[in-house]
């Protein structure tokens, strides 16, 4: 019996240990939450533009704090001042917005186009889709689209607590961001070894590899959806569609969310069918084939020239990091899944090196 109970201690003893790190570790989670969001996008922030930040202080005689200046303000004009402003015009201007909508009512829909009905399979059926609205009064479907605008006016309207709280997750973001800027190689240092502790020798090259993961990420996804974005604009500023600015910074927007620039292209091809302006029509539909396709050539380039990974391994991971965590699941979906990529790789190679020695 006596030789048990030290067994018995010891088992309480790590028991109550392990129960009072969860403790901290939950305190600290909970305490950390409202912190968190800001946390994580200064992180994908600053790895994806450490180099920048390296070049803007080597073009500054080598001051960080300048250097940290010049990063932080354009983060503030890139992320806080653009969604202020719209947010505010969107506010001010709801008004504005319905009677916009209620002018349409003069206008007329052409009828379709004679080479629709060409089209293999879906040509008849959208020809004739387009010709009921063709006969159909425009007040009257401006009537049946008014109570949703009114819904999706008022709902932002309605939002404008929480796009303040957006806002001021921001500028945390923002300030953060200058923190790590400024502290870069000590963050880094403190977290390589927190990694080699906790993974080993595969510890550093997993960072390195989620780092190059995000870099790649941003790349990809952000410099694809700036180019869709910027063609869309010209498109839309050549076919002469009202708002060409604005709505060429919602592609952006949807570009980056991996929604595309359809969801702008297409009202827009309509709104110029229904105006009576066909030829434009006809022109932003060739314009947009290539727009809405270009990401499937340009974002795997990019992305791979960014990060040595699967390229498989990398859609998956941007695809289901945005299903699961939303945005910011763009970034944290490559990147879990190139540590436990890592990970399984070192855990394999290791075994075949053994097997290898066992049978010498």
């Amino acid at each position: 019996m006596d030789d048990k109970r030290p067994e018995s201690r010891d088992i309480t003893s790590i028991t109550l240990k392990i129960l009072f790190i969860c403790l901290l570790i939950a305190a600290g989670f909970w305490t950390m939450r409202p912190f968190l969001t800001a946390f994580v996008w200064a992180i994908i922030i600053v790895v994806s533009t450490w180099p920048a930040m390296l070049k803007v202080q080597g073009y500054l005689w080598g001051k960080r704090w300048m250097a940290v200046v010049v990063m932080a303000v354009g983060l503030l004009m890139l992320l806080v001042v653009p969604l202020s402003l719209a947010i505010t015009t969107i506010v001010d201007n709801s008004g504005q917005i319905i009677d916009w909508f209620r002018s349409l009512s003069n206008l007329t829909i052409a009828s379709p186009p004679e080479w629709l009905n060409n089209v293999p399979v879906v040509g008849p059926k959208l020809a004739g889709k387009w010709q009921h609205f063709a006969s159909t009064s425009s007040q009257e479907i401006l009537a049946s689209l008014e109570p949703h605008l009114r819904n999706i006016v008022s709902w932002f309207v309605s939002q404008a607590g929480n796009v303040g709280m957006m806002i001021l997750q921001f500028l945390l973001t923002v300030i953060i961001s200058s923190i790590l800027y400024a502290k870069g190689e000590t963050a880094a240092k403190g977290v390589c070894r927190l990694a080699c502790r906790l993974t080993g020798r595969q510890g550093e090259q997993t960072l390195v590899l989620a780092a190059k993961a995000i870099r790649g990420v941003a790349l990809g996804v952000v410099l694809t959806a700036l180019i869709q974005s910027i063609l869309g604009g010209i498109g839309l500023a050549v076919t002469g569609i009202p708002a060409a600015m604005l709505l060429t910074a919602v592609i952006f927007l949807l570009c980056v969310a991996q929604l595309g620039p359809i969801l702008v292209l297409i009202p827009c091809i309509a709104w110029l069918y229904w105006s009576g302006q066909t030829l434009w029509g006809t022109v932003l539909v060739i314009w947009s084939i290539p727009v809405a396709t270009i990401d499937n050539i340009l974002r795997p380039f990019l992305i791979r020239k960014g990060a040595d990974l699967p390229l498989l391994l990398i859609f998956a991971g941007v695809i289901g990091g945005l299903i699961a965590y939303g945005i910011i699941g763009l970034f944290i979906g490559p990147v879990v899944l190139a540590v436990i990529y890592t990970l399984l790789q070192a855990w394999v190679e290791e075994g075949a090196t053994e097997g290898e020695e066992d049978e010498r």
